[in-house]
């Protein structure tokens, strides 16, 4: 999903992670900076799961987008759902990044000025751990780094959370939904347990959430967009969810979703997005979505939970 957050809006709301670095002391002193959720599970009240708040990229609007920054922030606010972004580096590394760029959120530029359009697929994995992903946002969160998908799975397992995991333009990336599957296999992440509460796929490419859903048949998967009513049955072979922005949904095409079963023979889910204001949380919890996603998930929950 797109849905970005400029540093300029970030200072204007706010008024102003175990780091992929090599070395053991910065690992050390990330160890150091694990929130007492990472201890703890977060825990989201009853009332407030349904709709179910998702944090996208992390707490989007107080950390930068996708760093570890984000979701601890999420886990501390007590949110137990997050939403990530999944691509592959010239090596062959699958690491947390929403553009298939890297100059809005990190120092690529600085770092490596001679590299342009500064791809994701145009550099190494160690390359892009050396890139500062937090300063674009805030000098706060200087020397946030763009995590691997294995540190970004190990993290997001020890705050106890669960996750909305997004293949990022995969037509790009050949392969990344067996890669990625293998990561979460080894990270813990396709056990009973998660696969039945703790996870779920998805993709705007029906491709991608095809393979994933022939892969691993088991695992909650999603679609990202509006199908046309009459195509919900043919998206219903193989996602679990239609997760449509907000501004294209209504009451009756959620009901419609709701009127669809999908490839567990349960009824369609919806995840809607990228919803950041009260007003429009309300609107559409009125409309019975079954998830919001949201850059400020407490503004989100306080609107629903009333």
């Amino acid at each position: 999903m797109y849905a970005r957050v400029a540093a300029a809006t970030t200072a204007a709301l706010l008024g102003a992670g175990a780091l992929v670095l090599p070395s053991a002391t910065a690992q050390a002193a990330d160890q150091k900076s694990a929130p007492a959720s990472a201890r703890t599970p977060a825990q989201t009240p009853a009332s407030h799961d349904r709709p179910l708040v998702v944090a996208h990229r992390g707490a989007s609007a107080y950390a930068p987008e996708n760093t570890f920054a984000a979701i601890d922030k999420a886990a501390d606010m007590g949110f137990r759902w997050v939403e990530n972004d999944v691509q592959r580096t010239k090596d062959g590394e699958l690491v947390i990044v929403h553009d298939d760029t890297l100059t809005r959120t990190t120092n690529v530029e600085q770092v490596f000025p001679g590299r342009a359009p500064w791809k994701v697929k145009d550099f190494t994995a160690a390359e892009i751990a050396r890139l500062d992903a937090g300063s674009w946002f805030s000098p706060k969160y200087a020397g946030q780094r763009v995590p691997t998908l294995k540190q970004y799975m190990n993290r997001v397992s020890r705050n106890h959370q669960s996750l909305v995991f997004e293949f990022k333009k995969p037509e790009l990336y050949p392969g990344i939904e067996k890669q990625g599957l293998a990561v979460l296999r080894k990270t813990g992440w396709l056990d009973k347990h998660h696969v039945k509460s703790k996870l779920v796929i998805q993709s705007f490419s029906a491709d991608s959430v095809k393979k994933v859903h022939k892969l691993r048949p088991d695992v909650k998967t999603g679609f990202l967009g509006t199908p046309a009513v009459a195509d919900l049955p043919k998206y219903a072979k193989f996602a679990d969810q239609i997760n449509s922005t907000h501004g294209s949904i209504s009451r009756e095409y959620v009901a419609a979703i709701h009127a669809t079963k999908g490839p567990h023979r349960k009824r369609l889910e919806i995840f809607t997005w990228t919803v950041n204001d009260a007003a429009t949380a309300r609107k559409v919890a009125g409309f019975r979505v079954d998830g919001i996603i949201t850059n400020t998930p407490d503004v989100v929950r306080k609107a629903v939970s009333g």
